[in-house]
Formats: structure tokens, C-alpha cells, sequence
């Protein structure tokens, strides 16, 4: 079959190439406002590339005429507030969508995608890779075989450094990625709603450009959550050995899942050629998860439901004013 990819020069965009390939399938053409997309020719030296999208989009059509040579996925990597528009150009391309998370920024603009999928006749289809990762799969089964009536117990930790180039670009612009919770939140509360069930209570506690964190209750989980791209959050003994630190700890039961991240995008291409991807629908309560904390307001957390990367963070705030 036949790709198109929207947001080539990307840091995303080399997985989705990959997957592609591994799949068995064509790169045939790609666009992006910026030019160092060299990283292409590991793929397909036939790809075409366009840096405006007007041309990336009449080459497009040009391939639909030809019947055989039309496009049959259209992948998006672009910028997180481009999304919607992107995928609506794909639908009506007559393509079916594979796009990065999040697919849009409201519930609103899903119910949008939902019509111009009737319209077209085609699906979009959401990249949540971390529901293939099997440490989510081993505290899954875990949850489902003890069946017990008493919530869990949860601490979510996720830290990702980022260095300056980060608010220098548009993941840096909460108009555009969404915000931290989005940008690299929304994978979580996805997992979380998967392996607990469903949002009964949500409260936020702390946000800025770095750093969120804040409590929910599942059906079956009290969970406290930090995440964070400043690398003054790492733990002091990875700090020197690598950048990211994930980390759920289920009623004392730590399952650690910073590794195995590797083929995932690969994982998830299979699943979904095999009509077992994640549509709209499947995705809308990490979304709605978002939405709500997006539009609250912090407070002070209530005993019991503070972090404790938050509480460290409050009192060395408190010794730096002393």
C-alpha cells in the first residue's frame, strides 16, 4: 500500500518511516516546512517531497487519478494544533489516517472528526503505543485477575528532559502543542483509564510550562501523577545515565517501563493494517482527561493525594525563599 506523511522533518517522524517499511509498505510521498529530511533516503529513494503543502496536496490528487497509484494511508506528524486539518485533507483525500497523539485539542473537534469520517467513508486512526508496552500488559492482568472490590493504590511518574531547543519550538507554545499534559500526558491517563476503568474524579495540583501534577480517581484506582521535562526532576541515580524516568508503583509494586519502547510504532502500524487500530471513540476519555485538566485550576491537594516529586518541589521552594 501506498504512505503519505505530513511533518517529515519531525522528531516522530523516522518511527513512522520505519514502521512503514517494516510493514512491508510505500513511502511515496512526504511534506514538511523544513528541508532536512535526508533521513528519507533510509526509507525510499523514490519518496516525493514537498515543502509547501498546496504541492504536496496536487501531487496527491494527481496520484488519486491514477487509480493505482493512489495514496491509501495518509500518516500525521505535524504540529499538535495542525492535526485537525491535516486529518480532515487526508479523509477527503479518500485516505484512511494514522496521526500522533493527540488527535485534537476537544471533545468538540472529535465529534467534527467523527462527521467527516461518515462523510468520507474513511477512519482515522490514533498512535497510542504505550498500549502495546508489556509492563502496561503485566499490570493489566493483574488488575483484571485479582477482581478486588478496594481501589488501587497508583503512583505515576513520568519525566522526560528537555533541553532549550524544547520551548523554542512549537512543542513550547501551549497554543500549539496543547500544553505539557497534552504533549506528553495524554499517553498516561490513556493507560490509566485502560487498566483502572473509567474517570469518576479529577484535580489538579500543580502546572507551568515544565511540569503538571495532580490527582484522579478510577473505578479501581486513587491515582497521584507527576509529569515533568525538566531534568532537575530525574532521580539523582539515572541523571548521568539517561534522560527519561517512567514509573507506575501499584500498592508498594513497582513496574518500571522505561525501556521497551524500541518497535512500538512499528507494533501499532501491524495492528492497525490488521483492523484492530484505535479510532476516535477508543481515544476520547484520555482526551476528555486532558480537556478537564487543561480547564482546571490548581489547588491545594487534599491528604493523601499529593505526589511526592510535588511535595519535594514545594519544599525546596520553601527553602529557596528562606
Amino acid at each position: 500500500m501506498n504512505f503519505a506523511l505530513i511533518g517529515a522533518a519531525g522528531y516522530i517522524a523516522p518511527r513512522h518511516m520505519q514502521a512503514i517499511k517494516e510493514t512491508g509498505h510505500a513511502l511515496v510521498a512526504a511534506y514538511d516546512i523544513n528541508d532536512s529530511v535526508g533521513i528519507i533516503d533510509s526509507i525510499s529513494t523514490e519518496c516525493a517531497f514537498f515543502t509547501q503543502f498546496e504541492c504536496f496536496m496536487e501531487h496527491a490528487w494527481r496520484l488519486r487519478r491514477q487509480g493505482d497509484g493512489a495514496l491509501d494511508y495518509w500518516v500525521v506528524c505535524s504540529p499538535n494544533h495542525l492535526h485537525g486539518a491535516h486529518i480532515t485533507a487526508g479523509l477527503h483525500m479518500g485516505c484512511d489516517v494514522i496521526c500522533e497523539k493527540p488527535l485534537v485539542s476537544t471533545p468538540a473537534q472529535l465529534d467534527e472528526l467523527r462527521r467527516v469520517e461518515a462523510e468520507t467513508g474513511r477512519r482515522v486512526y490514533s498512535i497510542m503505543q504505550l498500549r502495546h508496552h508489556p509492563a502496561i500488559h503485566e499490570l493489566r492482568d493483574k488488575v483484571l485477575a485479582e477482581r478486588r472490590e478496594e481501589r488501587y493504590d497508583v503512583e505515576l511518574t513520568y519525566i522526560t528532559a528537555r533541553g532549550p531547543w524544547y520551548q523554542a519550538s512549537w512543542k513550547g507554545d501551549p497554543r500549539k502543542s496543547f500544553g505539557v499534559m497534552a504533549e506528553i500526558g495524554i499517553h498516561f491517563f490513556d493507560m490509566l483509564h485502560l487498566v483502572f476503568g473509567d474517570l469518576q474524579h479529577c484535580s489538579l495540583h500543580y502546572h507551568d510550562e515544565h511540569k503538571a501534577s495532580g490527582f484522579l480517581e478510577y473505578e479501581k484506582a486513587r491515582v497521584r501523577w507527576f509529569l515533568s521535562i525538566d531534568a532537575e526532576d530525574l532521580p539523582e541515580h539515572i541523571r548521568d545515565r539517561r534522560s527519561t524516568y517512567r514509573s507506575i508503583v501499584c500498592d508498594d509494586e513497582s513496574f518500571d517501563f522505561s525501556n521497551g519502547y524500541a518497535d512500538l510504532h512499528t507494533v501499532s502500524y501491524r495492528e492497525i493494517l490488521a483492523g484492530r487500530g484505535f479510532g476516535i471513540e477508543d481515544v476520547r476519555h484520555c482526551l476528555e482527561t486532558v480537556h478537564r485538566l487543561g480547564l482546571a485550576t490548581p489547588q491545594a491537594p487534599h491528604e493523601g493525594e499529593v505526589h511526592p516529586w510535588l511535595g519535594r518541589l514545594a519544599m525546596s521552594a520553601s527553602g529557596s525563599k528562606n
